[in-house]
């Protein structure tokens, strides 16, 4: 094949050849699929339904988890399907569309966790002006331009990666289409085009990553001049889920990414592709829930609302 015009599918790389084992990694996917789902339907129901949670922090929450749904969505039920029928195949627009969702959702998300920083960078450093900073325009407007932002790199990256001529075969070396996977397939490694796009993507991510690390290292030292334990107590489980999450995500990100050449191999980069594209959609609504004592109240209340209802 000379080009990526005469593909007609991809084909993916399973978990494992064995019938039975095939059914085991459907049954564990679908197991932690639906638990992203309830997790994550409940707090955009809690929030949504309760007006206490009607405040910037919960709106953002909202957000997150409607791209932790996108996320997990793109990439799970794929993979399950193919292991219930035995099947490696995707076809090429299916492979386009995963690839462009997938990259919207992530890096919508990362834009998101940085607007989240700059969220709590407010309410603990500058808690007079908080309500007119963070009023309802301005939040809709940095949670547009996070969403907004992920469509635009969404577009770029997906753009590049197939307008670049694929003739090393039709394998990715993956279970669901992930670029540096496809640019496997290229013709020519040394693609201008690619290195532009990727001095674009790690300038942005880097710029937010920092802006991150700045936002919370003024939040710690205004923490720390908190007179009361208390107070200081409460800053602190309002912005410890914050950082658990974003520190979850960079993380496992980086080290998909990053890692050192020695740790290339497809079981190895099969787990860390689970660890960046499935754990943070999972784990997220856990992390905010847990010790969120509004957000515990108000699914309290839900589920006794829904008790009541059924009798």
């Amino acid at each position: 094949m000379s080009n990526s015009s005469s593909l007609n599918e991809f084909l993916l790389l399973p978990f494992t050849d064995t019938c039975e084992l095939q059914l085991l990694h459907f049954s564990l996917f679908l197991a932690i699929y639906m638990a992203a789902l309830l997790a994550n339907s409940l707090i955009i129901t809690a929030v949504a339904c309760d007006h206490c949670l009607h405040t910037p922090m919960y709106f953002f929450l909202l957000n997150l988890s409607f791209l932790d749904l996108g996320s997990i969505s793109t990439t799970v039920p794929k993979s399950m399907a193919n292991s219930l029928w035995n099947t490696r195949a995707i076809s090429y627009w299916g492979c386009v569309a995963q690839v462009s969702l997938f990259v919207f959702f992530i890096s919508a998300e990362y834009y998101l966790l940085t607007v989240m920083a700059y969220d709590r960078y407010v309410a603990i450093c500058r808690p007079l002006h908080y309500w007119t900073i963070m009023d309802s325009r301005a939040c809709f407007q940095m949670a547009a331009a996070a969403w907004a932002s992920g469509f635009l790199n969404a577009l770029l990256h997906t753009g590049n990666t197939f307008s670049i001529p694929l003739c090393q075969g039709n394998v990715v070396q993956q279970f669901f289409c992930e670029i540096p996977q496809i640019l496997k397939l290229s013709c020519s490694h040394s693609d201008c085009r690619e290195v532009y796009v990727l001095i674009v993507s790690v300038s942005l991510c880097f710029g937010c990553f920092v802006f991150i690390v700045v936002s919370y290292v003024q939040i710690f030292r205004a923490v720390l001049r908190i007179p009361s334990e208390q107070g200081r107590h409460k800053a602190f489980s309002m912005c410890l889920p914050h950082l658990a999450v974003v520190s979850l995500f960079v993380n496992t990100v980086m080290f998909a990414y990053l890692k050192p050449p020695s740790f290339t191999s497809s079981s190895c980069d099969l787990m860390l592709s689970v660890l960046y594209s499935i754990v943070p959609s999972t784990l997220n609504p856990l992390i905010y829930s847990m010790r969120n004592r509004e957000l515990q109240d108000a699914l309290r209340k839900m589920v006794h609302f829904v008790l009541v209802h059924q009798k």
